[in-house]
């Protein structure tokens, strides 16, 4: 699994390939969530949308969806680490 910093690196190579292929004023979507390293949050959708938004892009909508009965849910629930699930992921439209 790469860490944070390679896959945010990766990330602006997608987005400023996706802004170089694409036409303008046409739009591209991006699902992500967010993480937890040594039990803090690491908001990966924030950094891949700021990215995208370095490479060009208007962001369009954020769209939160939420995950209802995953598969890592009941143990992350028999964990008693006292911290809340992260139960979504964003969908961000981007255009061009």
């Amino acid at each position: 699994m790469l860490g944070v910093k390679p896959f945010i690196d990766a990330m602006d190579n997608v987005a400023n390939e996706a802004y170089r292929v694409l036409k303008k004023g046409k739009m591209c979507a991006v699902m992500i969530g967010d993480i937890r390293k040594c039990g803090k949050v690491v908001p990966l959708g924030f950094r891949m949308m700021e990215c995208f938004l370095r490479a060009g892009f208007i962001n369009k909508e954020i769209i939160i969806k939420e995950q209802h009965n995953c598969k890592s849910t009941g143990y992350w629930e028999k964990q008693n680490n006292n911290f809340l699930l992260l139960a979504h992921e964003y969908i961000f439209v981007f255009e061009k």
